[in-house]
Parts: C-alpha cells; structure tokens; sequence
C-alpha cells in the first residue's frame, strides 16, 4: 500500500512540474498607469508591456471605473510587445480596473487585470454598464482535475500490476 502511495505522489508531482515548466509563456512585466497609481487626471491610454511579443490578434482590453461602466474606447492596440487601448475622459472617483486578454507568440492566451485610482472626478461620460469583467475564458477547470485524477489512478493500477 505503501508503494501505492508512493508511485501517486510521484505521477501528481511530475505532473505539476510538468504543467509548470509549459506554462512558460508571455507575462506582464509593467503598466502604464502603474498597478495601484493614484491619479488626479486620467490618462488618454493604459497599456500592458509583456516580457515577449504578442499576436495582434483576439487582443481585448477593458477599463471599468467604479460606477461598473466601461470607460475604455476603441479597440485595442497591439505593437511588438505592448497592447493598449484609448480612455474617455474619466468620471467618478474610484478605482478603475483594466482587464487584458492578449495571445502571447507561442500561441498560449494570457489574461490578467491591474487597477489604478482617480482622486478628483472628472467630467467625462461612461461608455455601456460592464455586465461581466470576468477574463477567464469560460472553460470549466472541473474537467481538468477529474481527468487528472484519473490518470493518477490509471498510473498507481498500472504501477501495481506490473511491480517487480
């Protein structure tokens, strides 16, 4: 039983290694404005540079301010290793989160949100209300993890049957 136990600890550790090791891919590595800024004016642009260049497709880019509106414009922009997308003037004071969804070169989609803080309102109108932020693509993790368990189980039987 000992053994058992062995052989699926060692299949779940170089399966989490191994799922480390090729998730290697595009990173955020600064925005503009900075992660947790305070801002008395907003800025016409907010960007994200990542450590690589991004496919200038599928990009999207978001601000929402803390009225729940969108306050980004236009589509966004990828060049090289940066994507960025235009802002209207902003409103009310708060925290204004940018949301990004870009395709690193290897082809992996990398997603990720930062926010930054207005301290004076401005005069600017939102854009629509953001029904939903959420980033994560819509593919359920429960699949995943049950077809990991299986192939635990599948390796630990097989370990068993075929011991020495």
């Amino acid at each position: 039983m000992a053994r058992l136990a062995a052989v699926g600890f060692l299949l779940t550790a170089t399966m989490v290694t191994a799922t480390a090791v090729a998730s290697a891919h595009s990173t955020r590595v600064s925005a503009d404005p900075p992660e947790n800024a305070v801002l008395t004016v907003g800025p016409a642009r907010v960007s994200a540079t990542f450590n690589e260049p991004l496919q200038t497709a599928f990009a999207a880019m978001t601000v929402v301010g803390p009225d729940a509106n969108v306050w980004s414009t236009g589509e966004p922009q990828v060049q090289g290793a940066v994507v960025s997308v235009g802002l209207r003037p902003l409103g009310p004071v708060g925290s204004y989160t940018v949301n990004y969804r870009v395709t690193s070169a290897d082809g992996h989609v990398v997603s990720g949100s930062w926010s930054f803080r207005l301290t004076v309102p401005g005069t600017g109108q939102p854009g629509p209300p953001a029904f939903a932020t959420d980033t994560g693509g819509g593919i359920p993790a429960w699949p995943f993890a049950v077809g990991a368990v299986v192939l635990v189980a599948a390796g630990a039987l097989w370990a068993v049957r075929h011991r020495a």
